[in-house]
Parts: structure tokens; sequence; C-alpha cells
């Protein structure tokens, strides 16, 4: 049983097809609130369907914030949704905060370092680098922080200390306070088997292209850029894919309910490590109305 306090802010995690904006908007309409997103790619516009966000009735039935508001070919960090979230906590309506990026949660209730953003060029040549050059410029406190063997994670590390002159270890430790304390919102995860989120995922992407999806990856087709981040929405490239007639429609859908399967599996460990003090849900097997008690 989770109990949810009327004034105190909800934090809904969970892999992709879990359920988080469906529980978001009982919490809404039971108890008021509103439901702001903390997705990384539900914040931009175009790619409306793929990327589940919430449609027209869902936006009818209760106040939604973040999402779209985001042009498709704009860059968009944890840092500018940390500001763009910033007013609602201190709004007159509860917010009720949903997604599925663990990062956005963690900064939100652990605070983010303010790293100034890597310069293009600089970038270009960290790609020309190998592991071990990346690797041998770092300091040892950084190297004992990151995973030595994440490409992705040592190359962000190099490409801080070249970019300001310290080192990334440094700036997480100067880390500002949390916007919100951990102890000061309901923080749940869902917590689903992964056989039946894996059906809900492969279900639920025959039910966007039956809604429209692949009329709206034909919309996107002339804007399609693989470097811009709205891109990285699931099902968008192999959707582009057999527009351009590389590959069957079943080939496409295939490839999309993978990659959604694969990155579901990434979500659920994440939340298993970073969210061990969390309430966790399974929503799976469990009634809302018996699952949830509302106090005032």
């Amino acid at each position: 049983m989770i109990e949810i306090i009327a004034h105190k802010p909800v934090l809904i995690a969970g892999p992709t097809a879990s359920g988080k904006s469906a529980l978001a908007l009982h919490i809404a309409q039971t108890q008021g609130g509103v439901i702001v997103n903390a997705d990384a790619l539900q914040v931009f516009d175009g790619w409306r369907i793929i990327t589940a966000r919430p449609d027209d009735d869902d936006l009818a039935a209760a106040p939604h914030a973040l999402y779209g508001h985001i042009r498709y070919d704009a860059p968009y960090s944890t840092g500018q949704w940390l500001r763009d979230v910033t007013p609602y906590l201190a709004g007159r309506e509860r917010p009720i905060i949903v997604g599925g990026t663990g990062l956005n949660f963690h900064a939100l209730t652990h605070g983010l370092a303010d790293i100034p953003a890597t310069d293009p060029t600089l970038r270009t040549h960290g790609n020309t680098l190998s592991m071990h050059d990346l690797l041998a410029d770092l300091d040892p406190e950084t190297r004992a922080r990151i995973d030595t063997r994440n490409r992705m994670r040592v190359q962000r590390a190099w490409e801080v200390l070249q970019q300001t002159g310290r080192p990334l270890a440094d700036w997480q430790d100067a880390t500002p306070p949390a916007l919100l304390a951990p102890q000061d919102a309901t923080r749940i995860t869902l917590d689903v088997p992964a056989g039946w989120l894996n059906a809900r995922i492969a279900k639920r992407f025959q039910t966007m292209l039956d809604s429209g999806g692949l009329d709206e990856a034909r919309a996107m087709l002339p804007h399609w850029n693989p470097a811009h981040q709205s891109a990285r929405a699931i099902g968008a490239p192999a959707l582009i894919a057999h527009l351009r007639g590389d590959i069957a429609l079943d080939a496409a859908c295939d490839s999309a309910i993978t990659a959604s399967r694969q990155y579901a599996k990434r979500q659920r460990t994440w939340f298993r490590s970073r969210h061990k003090d969390w309430t966790h849900f399974d929503i799976s097997s469990t009634d809302l109305s018996t699952g949830l008690t509302f106090l005032r």
C-alpha cells in the first residue's frame, strides 16, 4: 500500500510502457496536481505518437506540462530540464513528475554539476582518440568514479577536463544542493515483470501504428537528421528506414520492439541500482484503487 499525501510532490519512475502515465493520471484525477514530464524524449515536438506523449483525452483530463515544448531539431539537456521544472516545484498545484529518464530524477533529488557544454570541435577530436588515450589523460579520482569500459562516459570525462581544465570529479564534488530533497516527495518506481512488460511493449507499438505512427514518421521524413536528439525516439529510425525503402514494415516493427525491450532492460537495471530507497510498486498485479491510499 502506498500513501499519497495531498500537496506533497509525487515522483513516478519506471521503464518504458510500464504504466507510469496511467498512474500519474489516476493520482491527478483522484487528488489533484499537474503532471510534469521527466522523459528526455517526450519534451520534443514532432514525435508525439512514437514517444507515447499524452493524447488529447489525457490532456483534457488533467493539467500537463513540459510535453512537446522543445523543437524537434533543438538540443536539450538535464540542466535545461531542471530549469524548466523549477517553477512547478513552487507552483499552486503540486507536481506529479513522471518519466523513464533516471538521470532527470537523480539530478532533481541529488543535484547536478553545472558543467559547461562541450565544444563540437573538441568532441570531434575526442572521437578520433582511442580509449587508452582518453583514459591516460584522466585523473585517478575521476577514473575511480566512472565505468572505464564505457566509451561514452570516458570521453565525456575527457571532454570536461579538456574544456574546463577541471577534472569531472572536481565538478561533481561542487554539485549544488538538490531542488527537491528525496524525503520531501513521494517516490514511486514501477517494478514490473519482464515478460509482462515485453508483451505490453509489442502491443503498444502496434497501437502506435494503428494511431498514425507511420504517418507521423512520414511527416518527419523531410526533416530527418539522425544527429538530432529527438531522432533517438525508439522506433523512429526503423520507421524512417522503412519509408526510405531500406526495410519492410514488418522488419521495422520488429526492430523497434527489440530496441524498446533492450531500452527497458537498461532502465530496470538503472532503477534497481539507484532507486533502492524508493517505494517499488508492481502495477501489473495491483488494482490502483486498492494499492494506493490518498491522504489529506
